[in-house]
């Protein structure tokens, strides 16, 4: 039973090989684990890790924005492993970066996707994110994204 239960934590730098290859799988532009090793070190307390059977199942990486008007919790990197994906573990890693971005007294979260990324832009509307804007040649291919947030009042 232990290998079907969802454990939620801080990533660790021993985490990082196995975030970088769910990275790779799932992103034409992934970040380096160079990258995700700067990420920890300047957010670490936004940084999660699903783990299932003491594997890393899938990450968000996150932090908080201080516009001077507002803060805002922006998700930089998200994702699961494919094996993994379709149970539920982003919407709880997804739960827990909102819980913490409120901790943090964040009014919200944005996030970018691919305008491509139909099915990441349906599982965020499912989860109480409207599309705000598109944002021209945002990716490196230059292919466009979609700004969407999450108001938390």
């Amino acid at each position: 039973m232990s290998e079907t239960r969802v454990f939620l934590r801080r990533a660790m730098v021993t985490d990082l090989p196995a975030i970088a290859a769910i990275e790779r799988e799932s992103f034409v532009d992934p970040w380096s684990e160079e990258t995700f090793l700067q990420a920890l070190e300047v957010w670490a307390d936004m940084f999660f890790v699903a783990e299932v059977g003491g594997e890393v199942a899938g990450f968000l990486v996150g932090g908080v924005e201080d516009t001077g008007e507002a803060v805002y919790g922006h998700i930089c990197n998200f994702a699961v492993a494919e094996k993994y994906r379709g149970r539920g573990i982003g919407r709880l890693l997804l739960n827990r970066a909102e819980h913490q971005f409120a901790v943090r007294l964040a009014e919200g979260v944005q996030l970018e996707v691919r305008v491509s990324n139909t099915h990441a832009q349906a599982f965020y509307r499912k989860n109480g994110y409207q599309a705000v804007f598109v944002v021209a040649g945002y990716y490196a291919n230059g292919e466009d994204a979609i700004l969407m947030m999450k108001w938390f009042f």
